[in-house]
């Protein structure tokens, strides 16, 4: 077993989509991360009838990573639906995610996405957002 079937089956363990309440729907999109100590963190989506107080399923896997053990940095991610990403369903981190995951460590820059589970093809959060507002502000903090 390769650390991505471990990913798939953690964030796998998440679905099962359902109702919380009227307003509150939740489990329908999942992740599964590796941090940089190799411990795996998992999430959930949970929607709202307002749109503000969503959580996608990346950024509730990054917050348990921070609060269980106080890391930020990222190895690998993989998020979907009820099937893993594929040529033909992505599992992309939505753009909210993204600039959560740039802001919290700038090495997840480097961190791998998976877009093809059967092929294990990924790309990095660099490759996504290649010009990145942020870098200024990191380079800025660093000579500090």
């Amino acid at each position: 077993m390769d650390i991505w079937e471990t990913l798939y089956e953690q964030a796998r363990a998440q679905y099962h989509p359902q109702e919380l309440s009227p307003f509150v729907y939740a489990n329908h999109v999942v992740c599964a991360l590796e941090s940089e100590n190799g411990e795996i963190f998992t999430g959930f989506c949970v929607e709202s009838c307002s749109g503000v107080l969503n959580l996608c399923a990346e950024r509730v896997a990054a917050l348990n990573m921070l609060v269980n053990s106080g890391q930020t940095r990222i190895k690998r991610l993989i998020a979907f639906r009820d099937q893993p990403p594929s040529d033909a369903f992505s599992g992309m981190p939505c753009g909210a995610c993204r600039e959560f995951l740039y802001q919290l460590d700038e090495r997840n820059e480097d961190m791998e996405i998976m877009l093809c589970y059967e092929t294990r093809q990924t790309i990095t959060l660099k490759e996504l957002m290649p010009h990145w507002w942020g870098k200024e502000r990191y380079a800025e903090a660093n000579q500090i």
